[in-house]
């Protein structure tokens, strides 16, 4: 079970890093945003994961599910974390 959540994990930590997707959820302009940006970034340099951002603002869908949460981080299209991204928690998640 992911403590955060209350759901159970898939087994994707046996992944190799390179394979995995995160996913940063956010808007222009929000500084929480930039900060993930940043942990992000330097956490996919150092394992290989790839990473892409959705500007909320550009999508109604997103915006609906997730305008009280930015930042919100995927991996793999499931939800890790919202708010501040723990640069350790994000390399465990990614097998690294």
């Amino acid at each position: 079970m992911d403590g955060m959540f209350g759901r159970t994990k898939k087994k994707d930590a046996a992944k190799d890093p390179a394979a995995r997707t995160v996913t940063l959820i956010g808007k222009p302009g929000c500084h929480l945003c930039d900060d993930a940006r940043a942990v992000i970034e330097a956490v996919c340099a150092e394992t290989g994961a790839r990473w892409e951002e959705r500007d909320i603002l550009q999508d109604e869908a997103l915006y609906k599910e997730y305008w009280e949460q930015i930042p919100v981080v995927l991996v793999d299209g499931e939800q890790h974390t919202f708010w501040r991204v723990d640069p350790e928690r994000l390399r465990r998640e990614l097998g690294a």
